[in-house]
């Protein structure tokens, strides 16, 4: 089992594995809050210039397709090295932030309002979830956390299937289509998105007890935002779905 995280980059292995290093500084819960916002400020600097480029008239199709190979790359360095994170996150912040600010365009192209909607929606739910844990109406149990982790594999498994037959002409049924079904399957997809949140709340918080390095609180904000720039972008298709059926 790679960890009780939903989230692949955040699993309780990565903070034991961080436990033998040694110094005066550590882990907080207001230090990653702090990391957060600073990652999600770059983000959304990020998606702003590529939103303006786009309604500019400029291309940004290599802007999407750049920092979406750029972040997959990043990602994988992150998470198999925690101690680069200060240094790399930053970077993968801002070419998530061209990847997302590309493709909203696009989407706004075609529903005008889309994106500020699918922006609200990530806010609220975000806050929401997050004041259902603070207050413990919702509590991130053993079972809980194996259920969400295996949903979010079962997704990944979906769309790394998806992504596979496409290559060779082939879709995966209802997937992407604006069905009922489809819209259902996109629906079930957020639930999975938002409830990383939970887990991604309860991980952070288990890691500053423990009293994690200082620089995992940088590993911290880019596991949380990893979820929501999930949360956003499949609250982004399902809204896609809904309006292409008016």
């Amino acid at each position: 089992m790679i960890g009780r995280s939903g989230n692949p980059t955040l699993n309780e292995k990565t903070f034991e594995r961080e436990e033998r290093y040694s110094g005066q500084e550590r882990m907080s819960i207001n230090g990653t809050v702090n990391k957060t916002f600073i990652t999600l400020t770059i983000l959304l600097a990020g998606a702003f210039s590529a939103w303006s480029m786009y309604f500019n008239g400029q291309d940004v199709s290599a802007y999407a397709i750049g920092g979406a190979l750029t972040g997959f790359v990043l990602a994988l360095i992150i998470s198999f090295k925690p101690t680069a994170a200060p240094y790399l996150v930053p970077v993968y912040a801002l070419a998530e932030g061209l990847f997302l600010g590309a493709i909203s365009a696009s989407y706004e192209g075609l529903y005008y309002g889309i994106t500020l909607q699918a922006a609200l929606l990530t806010l609220s739910i975000f806050v929401a979830l997050l004041l259902a844990y603070k207050t413990r109406i919702i509590r991130a149990t053993e079972k809980f956390k194996l259920g969400v982790f295996a949903a979010t594999a079962g997704i990944a498994i979906v769309y790394l299937l998806s992504f596979v037959l496409g290559l060779f002409g082939v879709t995966v049924p209802y997937l992407h289509s604006n069905s009922l079904i489809g819209i259902g399957i996109s629906v079930i997809i957020v639930i999975v998105a938002a409830l990383n949140l939970v887990l991604d709340f309860d991980f952070i918080e288990h890691g500053a007890q423990q009293g994690a390095p200082k620089y995992m609180e940088w590993y911290g904000a880019f596991g949380l935002m990893v979820t929501l720039v999930w949360l956003y972008v499949e609250i982004l298709r399902l809204l896609s779905k809904l309006r292409s059926r008016n």
